[in-house]
């Protein structure tokens, strides 16, 4: 009887899985679902502000989550949240742009269409929306770090560190 049971229990899990998994697959393939869905929620880049964040230029989203304890007036609330909607409009537009983008590429491998000049265009499409999302995500930092002050920049960095 354990064994009957063990077995319907993986055969229950593996088919859960692949269900999940089924699930999981983005209308486009050449994106993940964890990009193209980044792309569609205006939440791609993250990355991008690396460089902004390890000099301690932060994230507008960061910082308004710590609003209360970096002590912030109105005006700062409303400078901050105005660059971090700005830059959310910014990547969900462009993360549009390089849905249609990739829609297109792989539709031009589909169809055998693809040749050295339009994959060149493509190919420097993607980057450019690329460039793009990194400034706006990058513009939206340093916005960020004008708005506070230094003893906030400090408090700010406290709060981030790992306990």
């Amino acid at each position: 009887m354990k064994k009957y049971l063990t077995i319907a229990f993986i055969l229950s899990a593996l088919t859960s899985f692949a269900q999940s998994t089924d699930s999981l697959h983005s209308p486009i393939r050449t994106l993940t679902y964890q990009q193209y869905n980044a792309y569609k929620t205006g939440t791609a880049g993250d990355d991008l502000a690396y460089v902004a964040e390890v000099h301690h230029y932060p994230m507008p989203d960061k910082v308004l989550r710590l609003k209360k304890e970096l002590g912030l007036s109105v005006e700062q609330v409303t400078t901050i949240t105005e660059a971090n909607t700005h830059m959310r409009r910014l990547r969900l537009q462009i993360g549009g742009s390089i849905i249609e983008n990739e829609k297109t590429l792989d539709l031009l491998f589909a169809q055998n269409n693809v040749d050295n000049g339009n994959l060149i265009f493509y190919i420097n499409r993607y980057g450019l929306y690329q460039g793009e999302l990194r400034t706006a995500i990058l513009q939206a930092c340093i916005i960020t770090k004008k708005a506070l002050s230094p003893e906030q920049m400090k408090k700010f960095d406290s709060l981030q560190k790992p306990n």
